[in-house]
């Protein structure tokens, strides 16, 4: 299992606009090919910024999406709103309890 997180800062006055749209497309990125698990979390303290946690079963999967017309179509839409240069890191899944 391969893990994405990606740390993305938005302007407060965005914040609804990025929601919004992430709502409408969240199914679709969460049925992209190799997708297994996508969750969306706002930090607590500082309500600007927003951490995406997917799981794909490749590397490959996850270059294939980001090579798609999605994933093109919501990044153009989405680094608009940024405040600060979004991090992203790439995992491998070594340990999961539940």
């Amino acid at each position: 299992m391969f893990v994405r997180i990606v740390k993305m800062s938005f302007h407060e006055e965005k914040i609804p606009d990025f929601l919004e749209n992430f709502e409408s497309v969240k199914e679709k990125i969460r049925n992209a090919e190799g997708n297994r698990f996508l969750e969306l979390y706002q930090d607590k303290n500082d309500k600007g910024v927003f951490f995406t946690y997917s799981y794909w079963e490749t590397e490959e999967d996850l270059e294939n999406y980001r090579n798609s017309e999605l994933f093109n179509s919501v990044w153009d839409f989405t680094k608009k709103l940024f405040n600060a240069k979004p991090e992203a890191w790439s995992l491998d899944k070594l340990v999961s309890l539940n």
